[in-house]
């Protein structure tokens, strides 16, 4: 399950129309890259969770299944 701490304050810069209107939002890449590891995190959890159960091949089968996917 995604954590999200309720303490950590992001850091961001707005950038404006003409108008005044928000059009995108600037963030330091450490902030960034923080946010890009958890979200790739939860993308696996959520990936091993779907496979959860299906049935597991051994390295030699998975060569072969490979294999044939690269002829195709």
């Amino acid at each position: 399950m995604l954590e999200i701490k309720k303490d950590y304050v992001v850091k961001k810069d707005y950038v404006v129309t003409d108008d005044n209107r928000k059009r995108a939002v600037l963030i330091d890449i450490e902030t960034f890259e923080k946010v890009e590891e958890t979200l790739e995190s939860f993308g696996l959890g959520r990936y091993m969770e779907e496979v959860e159960g299906e049935e597991i091949l051994s390295s030699d089968s998975a060569r072969r299944y490979y294999n044939a996917l690269k002829k195709d």
